[in-house]
């Protein structure tokens, strides 16, 4: 309610590329997409950081809207950095993250007695000039294990997981587009999902691996790749 009282009240509003419509809609002053798309030609964070700056400059409101959760995979940090330099007071409201709402829309807890008491949320994806993600032994570490920015690598993700002693049996989940009209749903095993590779996606996708999402209701949602 506040997030949407906040989109609302903005002179500006700074949105991520994939924040649907339906929210875009709430808001009454300036949209600015600067939003991130793996292989598209993308907003830099650095000029991101200095339009909210002179945003806030000019505007009593405005709102930086991020895709999910500011807090996951969001580069909120470097934004607030950005602002408190400016010496500009910024709040953070929370939102849905997409590990939250693909585990939703499976019906599928991310935690569940007896077989998942821990959850990782990763990305093996790396921007330029970044070190090598060491997703991997997290990810042998925990339960269950979501996926940020993977599907791509899906094949590669699950082979490597095989590899590196995570049974070919255990279930995992492609999440495309959570809780939209348009979503869509492969749950699989890792050993099917590293024996082919996948088209490539219209929307955001999560990957969900482990004994929690080997459920009932996951596997009637099942859609074709």
């Amino acid at each position: 309610m506040r997030a949407a009282r906040l989109i609302e009240s903005a002179g500006v509003v700074l949105h991520d590329a994939l924040v649907h419509p339906a929210v875009l809609a709430l808001a009454r002053g300036r949209l600015v997409d600067v939003g991130k798309r793996y292989g598209k030609v993308s907003t830099e964070q650095r000029f991101i950081n200095r339009a909210l700056v002179e945003a806030a400059r000019h505007h009593e409101v405005v709102v930086r809207l991020k895709g999910g959760d500011p807090m996951l995979f969001g580069r909120a940090q470097e934004e607030l950095e950005a602002l408190a330099a400016a010496g500009i007071e910024a709040e953070v409201v929370p939102g849905i993250t997409a590990a939250l709402a693909a585990a939703a829309a499976l019906k599928a807890s991310l935690t569940r007695r007896g077989v998942s008491r821990s959850v990782a949320f990763l990305t093996p994806r790396v921007g330029r000039d970044e070190s090598p993600s060491e997703w991997l032994p997290a990810a042998m570490g925990a339960d269950s294990v979501v996926l940020y920015m993977a599907a791509g690598a899906a094949q590669s993700i699950a082979a490597q997981l095989i590899a590196a002693g995570r049974s070919p049996a255990t279930p995992a989940a492609l999440v495309e587009s959570a809780t939209l009209p348009q979503q869509r749903v492969l749950a699989t095993s890792l050993e099917a999902l590293a024996s082919r590779e996948l088209p490539r996606a219209a929307g955001p996708v999560v990957m969900l691996v482990g004994e929690a999402f080997a459920c009932e209701d996951a596997v009637r949602q099942t859609i074709a790749a």
